[in-house]
């Protein structure tokens, strides 16, 4: 079983906050890359401490080596963050949080999988994915269900994809910035129809749409306007799985 070094989790916490007091008060988006990754660090700390106490992480890492995996979330996520997209966020911080912390889980999440040999997809496949810009379905699939289910907990009977048929029990992602990256997904791969119908169905920037209203505003006419709807969307997810690289996805899962 690992222990931690009692001394050395003090001498960084003493050293995170010499670092804090160095660090000016500015607007989020003014920060310097290794400023904001400061400053977020006692984020990363406080979600570390929480896996630290989970049976999970027990006897497998410790405090230091749960901060040191978050520490690397949180800098591939502070690289990932779309400031356009926050201009008209009322509460920037609480968006960023929720963004960051989302990304430093998973680090933390995945860290204490390869540690216990529970990785649902091996290391070797992950690195293998980073660097082979080859399509691999399975990944890109697992991407959008964890995505549209977390918009969409009550699939319809429309959405016979297999997509809909896992349950979603991952934490909610941060619409603000994951949405904004979502779309623009869509933008490259879908034809116009097809990236309005799903935006206006999941409410990726508005509000949700049904199918029925769907039809009436892009004008799909017919008897069964709402049922050609629903054919749109599923032929639109279908094709954001055949056709999404999967480096576009995998930090996300």
């Amino acid at each position: 079983m690992k222990k931690y070094n009692v001394q050395n989790y003090i001498r960084y916490k003493e050293d995170l906050e010499v670092a804090l007091k160095l660090i000016p008060h500015k607007q989020f988006n003014e920060y310097t890359r290794k400023e904001l990754t400061t400053v977020f660090l006692p984020l990363v700390e406080n979600i570390a401490r929480k896996f630290s106490t989970t049976q999970q992480a027990s006897g497998v890492m410790t405090i230091n080596d749960l901060i040191q995996e978050g520490s690397l979330g949180l800098i591939s996520a502070v690289d990932r963050i779309l400031w356009e997209k926050l201009a008209d966020v009322d509460d920037v911080e609480k968006v960023l949080k929720a963004f960051l912390g989302k990304r430093i889980r998973g680090a933390i999440r995945r860290s204490i999988d390869i540690n216990r040999g529970d990785m649902r997809i091996p290391e070797h496949k992950l690195n293998e994915i980073r660097k082979n810009s080859d399509k691999d379905r399975l990944i890109v699939q697992t991407f959008f269900n964890q995505i549209f289910l977390s918009i969409d907990a009550n699939p319809t009977e429309d959405d016979e994809n297999s997509m809909f048929q896992i349950p979603d029990t991952s934490e909610p992602y941060n619409i603000a910035l994951l949405n904004a990256y979502l779309l623009g997904i869509m933008k490259e791969h879908l034809t116009d129809k097809e990236y309005e119908v799903i935006r206006l169905s999941y409410g990726l920037d508005c509000d949700k749409h049904s199918a029925k209203q769907i039809a009436d505003i892009l004008q799909i006419n017919g008897t069964a306007s709402y049922v050609r709807v629903s054919q749109i969307k599923k032929e639109a997810i279908d094709k954001l799985v055949d056709n999404v690289p999967p480096s576009q996805v995998i930090d996300y899962l």
